[in-house]
């Protein structure tokens, strides 16, 4: 209904084919319900996603981590998944060129459309000589009692909990502009303007942001945000490191007059197209990956051992729920009657959380998914999906957590009941996986296309993979997911990315994944410290930062290597250590003996 409904505006604007991204306006990964136009539309509710809509039909677009959960919600929709990345399957501006007539319209919101993806669909599609209007929120016409755009109040980040200023921090990126013969800086990425001027807000669930852009220039700043999300002592504040407030939909009238006769460094993946089509014909347009992107991924050594406290701390907790589980749920009347939920465990981990200091809030929605919903990638409980834990199948728990301290994201998958032989060896080869990558030595200037390899081999042996990547950045309290660095397999058309660095903080999260069946996913977050140095050399390591145990029924002992068996002991010890002065006598009784060395 809702996509016959589009189609009548579009023909009243004599549109062909219409466009819908999961993107606000700033190509946030996550976005506030105002913008969950896709949504709206088609039903499926992963967070990345792409819809087109012509007259003939409607296509969606997404990863390898939704391909199972949006094949079920598209299901009776008449919307066509495509997967992305798959043989066979264009691209949105393929498909754009593949299927539209010469000299017909494409439209869509030009706020929620990055222009490097503009420019792409009008590349692909240049010998068409199509029309496009970026101008048109055709959803917002049919979108009947819209949530209302965020405006959450703003607070502080202290310098003790990052070390550094603001001014410090300004003072580099205007440093960086230096050095690439730029004297102004238009950002539109909220963690990037929100690491700038250490605030955080809540106008996106689980990401402590705030709607805003930002244009720096050589001797002041502008921020534009909704006033009325800044106390005064705030204001003041930024005031006082040359940051002067505007209203959030001024910077489109600013553009023009304030960036005129400018060179202007930006990112073209970030900058939306209505932004960036404001910019005078008379400034020059540097595309790079915006400073903030890349010296916020290389934490401060304040941020780094925050971390480490933050790790603990949720380690007690989760580390708390897997002791109840195994002892107290497992084997019960009310595992066996089937009166425990997915729900009722991910609530039970959010009270232990609560229980921390300096917890604030989840990091990202909890993935906690029995049997075969553990099969489903990014499976989220709902009261529509929640169902029963099952006995003799495991139990993926996907979750984290926003400290005062930091940001963790970890993943442990726990068997209740029985495990099959092949349960235990696909267990065991993740396992292997995730030791072999936490344990590697490597060059500085190496990227984590050089890494992912070292993760999946122990499946690929066996006959397995599985689609997504195996590591991606984290922010420090912003969001969960962070560039520029990644782990994961060089598939077409994608860099390979940026080289590891000193200090940055990745996820390390092999799985495998089995439709009907089960999932196993073992994730932890690491961050990159310096090695020796040779005349090779500078080398670097990962220090692994959670502080969870793994599961010692499911794992084959025989079929680790030495020095796999050496890292997995070592670090079971470092947890069992750390973690005993939080537990009761009976947690780390049995945390004593679920972490013993295997032999």
């Amino acid at each position: 209904m809702r996509i016959a409904q589009l189609r009548q505006q579009m023909e009243r604007e004599g549109i062909d084919a219409y466009y819908v991204v999961t993107d606000d306006y700033h190509a946030s990964e996550y976005v506030g319900d105002y913008f969950k136009e896709r949504e709206y539309l088609s039903g499926f509710d992963g967070s990345a996603g792409e819809l087109v809509v012509t007259k003939e039909e409607a296509c969606l677009w997404t990863d390898g981590r939704y391909f199972l959960q949006a094949a079920e919600q598209l299901e009776g929709t008449g919307i066509k998944l495509m997967k992305m990345r798959e043989p066979g399957v264009p691209t949105v501006p393929e498909y754009l060129a593949q299927n539209l007539a010469e000299g017909q319209t494409v439209g869509y919101d030009g706020r929620t459309v990055s222009n490097a993806t503009a420019e792409a669909i009008e590349k692909a599609c240049k010998s068409l000589h199509l029309a496009y209007r970026t101008d048109l929120d055709l959803v917002d016409r049919i979108w009947e009692n819209r949530p209302a755009l965020s405006a959450e109040k703003v607070w502080e980040l202290s310098d003790q909990l990052t070390g550094e200023t603001r001014a410090q921090k300004l003072g580099r990126v205007r440093e960086y502009l230096k050095k690439h013969d730029c004297n102004a800086h238009l950002i539109a990425s909220l963690d990037d303007i929100a690491w700038l001027y250490q605030l955080r807000g809540g106008d996106v669930d689980f990401n402590p942001v705030f709607l805003s852009y930002s244009i720096v220039l050589m001797d002041k700043a502008y921020l534009y945000a909704n006033p009325a999300i800044f106390d005064h002592e705030t204001s003041l504040n930024l005031q006082l490191d040359g940051v002067e407030i505007r209203p959030y939909e001024q910077v489109y009238r600013d553009i023009p007059s304030v960036l005129a006769g400018r060179t202007v460094l930006l990112s073209k993946s970030k900058v939306n197209r209505a932004l960036f089509s404001c910019i005078p014909v008379d400034a020059s347009v540097v595309d790079e990956t915006s400073p903030e992107t890349l010296f916020k991924a290389c934490k401060t050594k304040t941020e780094v051992e925050n971390e480490r406290t933050a790790h603990i701390r949720d380690g007690v907790a989760l580390t708390k729920l897997i002791y109840w589980l195994k002892t107290q749920l497992n084997g019960s009347p009310d595992l066996l009657m089937k009166r425990v939920t997915e729900l009722d465990v991910s609530d039970r981990l959010l009270k232990l959380r609560m229980e921390q200091e300096g917890f604030l809030e989840q990091s990202f929605a909890p993935i906690v998914a029995t049997g075969a919903h553990g099969a489903i990638i990014h499976y989220e409980p709902t009261e529509a999906t929640n169902v029963p834990v099952e006995n003799n199948t495991f139990l993926l728990m996907d979750t984290g957590g926003q400290y005062l301290q930091g940001t963790t994201d970890v993943t442990r998958t726990v068997l209740l009941g029985r495990a099959s032989q092949k349960m235990k060896e696909l267990y065991t080869a993740v396992l292997r996986g995730h030791i072999r990558l936490g344990s590697a030595v490597f060059k500085r200037g190496i990227t984590g296309v050089n890494l992912d390899v070292l993760a999946r081999a122990p499946l690929w042996e066996l006959g397995y993979d599985y689609n997504h990547g195996t590591g991606h950045g984290v922010g420090y309290l912003l969001n969960v997911h962070e560039g520029p660095q990644g782990i994961r397999l060089l598939e077409p058309g994608r860099k390979i990315g940026a080289p590891l660095e000193e200090g940055m903080i990745t996820s390390n999260e092999p799985g495998i994944y089995l439709a009907g069946e089960f999932g196993i996913r073992l994730e932890s977050l690491t961050v990159v410290q310096k090695g020796q140095e040779t005349d090779f050399g500078q080398f670097l390591q990962f220090e692994t930062l959670t502080m969870a145990p793994f599961d010692p029924e499911v794992i084959l002992a025989d079929r680790l290597t030495a020095p796999e068996k050496a890292w997995l002991n070592r670090y079971h010890e470092t947890v069992r250590n750390t973690l005993a002065p939080y537990l009761t006598a009976e947690e780390n009784a049995w945390l004593a003996e679920v972490t013993q060395p295997l032999p």
